[in-house]
């Protein structure tokens, strides 16, 4: 029973990085860019969604004033800070998102105080019993699973299927080629920052529960569901949630195991393994250069 749940809270916590993962990936796909300032847009939503909950007394209608909120934002970051640098070395890009990333948990520190705010979950937060025993699953844990799923899907879908993905993907790579064949390249990178913003706020509104809504209590998760996006590869949505259930689980393992203060280097141990074997991420494909 201790091994299943170990299991169950490594599941339950992963598919929360993937969440964050998934953003990301979305993100890199769209414009090849890693957003490092993706916590604080998320966490921004956040709160958004917090207080539109307590306004209202609906969960749903917070979730889409985040999802309205993380599309606003996601569209005005490309618009008024990432074009103007978007031909420039790929530093530059680095520095605008992690410059964005303290600027918003200054503001969020200025507006809503420092002191960690609790979020109401959807559903039940307390473990299924099974006899007498009760397990590390909630129905909470439930909904975050199949939404998270859902949006990979949805995400596999745009990308592989529609033609704002394809256009999306002929931007990233080239966009001079790709407005020669009629893309409006700025319109396509503009909508890829803005779907990447709300599918940032999903993340934050399921992640919340869990860690509460404070300037920086996503910095973790931050830092995990990239560890994810990394693991599974930045340009595979499957790939985010699998790399995400990897850091999940070892986290869990190791932390039950061996100890909660080794937890970490679990983790990293796994993220250098796979980047030995696969640099570009376990669900990766090999990418072919002319000379």
């Amino acid at each position: 029973m201790y091994f299943i749940n170990l299991t169950l809270g490594g599941v339950g916590s992963g598919i929360v990085y993937a969440a964050v993962a998934l953003a990301l990936v979305l993100i890199w796909r769209a414009t090849r860019i890693v957003n490092f300032a993706q916590g604080g847009m998320l966490m921004i939503t956040t709160f958004v969604a917090l207080g539109v909950i307590h306004a209202t007394g609906s969960y749903w209608l917070g979730l889409l004033a985040a999802l309205v909120s993380g599309f606003v934002l996601g569209a005005v970051v490309e618009r008024v800070l990432v074009r103007p640098i978007e031909n420039g070395p790929p530093m530059n890009a680095v520095i605008v998102t992690l410059g964005l990333l303290l600027f918003l948990q200054a503001v969020a520190g200025m507006v809503w105080g420092g002191t960690p705010r609790s979020f109401p979950p959807l559903l039940g937060i307390k473990g299924f019993a099974v006899g007498d025993a009760r397990l590390l699953l909630s129905p909470s844990d439930l909904f975050v699973i199949g939404a998270v799923l859902v949006v990979m899907a949805l995400l596999v879908l745009l990308f592989r299927v529609t033609p704002v993905g394809l256009r999306m993907r002929a931007a990233a790579f080239s966009p001079e080629v790709a407005r020669m064949f009629g893309v409006r390249v700025g319109r396509v990178l503009t909508l890829g920052w803005a779907l990447a913003g709300a599918v940032g706020a999903l993340a934050g509104v399921l992640v919340a529960p869990a860690t509460f809504v404070g300037p920086n209590q996503f910095d973790a998760v931050l830092v995990f569901g990239f560890a994810a996006a990394v693991v599974g590869g930045l340009d595979s949505p499957p790939g985010a949630v699998v790399g995400g259930l990897v850091v999940g689980l070892t986290l869990s393992y190791v932390s039950g195991y061996l100890g909660s203060e080794v937890a970490l280097l679990g983790a990293l141990a796994v993220l250098m393994t796979v980047l030995m074997i696969r640099p570009n991420g376990l669900f990766s494909r090999t990418s072919v250069r002319r000379v």
